[in-house]
């Protein structure tokens, strides 16, 4: 039986489809829009497009859209929706891989706050060994413009020692540290 692809031919996001799928391994023209990923989805309501459409829209060659979208950032790579492909596409290595596409050329959009959100937590997690709560707010709250966003929870939660104001390192830190450099050369 003969393979279909339902890419269309769009010279300008051709380029960007034959790398997605050379990064990711998979082939978004082989879906043929049964909607079990969406189905499956337990993030869906968070998307502002669902999964299949997230696949429809590169077929039809709307790049810049599916990078601005706030979907591949709340995609959770729980892999349900590669699950119940019939077409045997992992459609969580697709979102992943379009969410680093997005952010090496620059592509926040709506998720912005999830970029810096992430930066902030890996910073604390390679810097530290473990995560430094404060930090993590305070990296946020500045990465975002947001200065005082949720002070009024925060303050208690110093008073009582939930918070700390001095980060606690883990003594196999620096094998933490080697674990990211190694994952920033294979990555790139």
């Amino acid at each position: 039986m003969k393979e279909i692809d339902l890419v269309r031919n769009h010279e300008k996001s051709l380029p960007f489809l034959q790398q997605l799928e050379e990064e990711s391994g998979q082939k978004v023209g082989r879906c043929y829009q049964c909607m079990k990923c969406t189905g499956g989805c337990p993030f869906h309501f968070t998307m502002d497009y669902a999964p299949n459409m997230i696949m429809r829209m590169l077929q039809e060659g709307l790049v810049d859209e599916v990078l601005e979208s706030y979907t591949i950032h709340t995609c959770a790579t729980c892999a349900t929706c590669t699950a119940r492909c019939p077409r045997n596409i992992d459609i969580a290595k697709v979102m992943d891989t379009l969410r680093v596409m997005a952010y090496r050329q620059g592509f926040y959009g709506k998720g912005k706050n999830m970029y810096v959100f992430h930066r902030a937590f890996l910073n604390s997690i390679k810097k530290h060994g473990r995560l430094y709560e404060t930090g993590l707010a305070l990296g946020l709250n500045f990465g975002t413009g947001r200065l005082f966003q949720d002070i009024d929870l925060g303050l208690p939660m110093l008073g009582k020692g939930k918070l700390s104001l001095v980060p606690h390192d883990i003594k196999g830190r620096d094998e933490v540290r080697r674990l990211f450099d190694y994952a920033g050369k294979i990555g790139e």
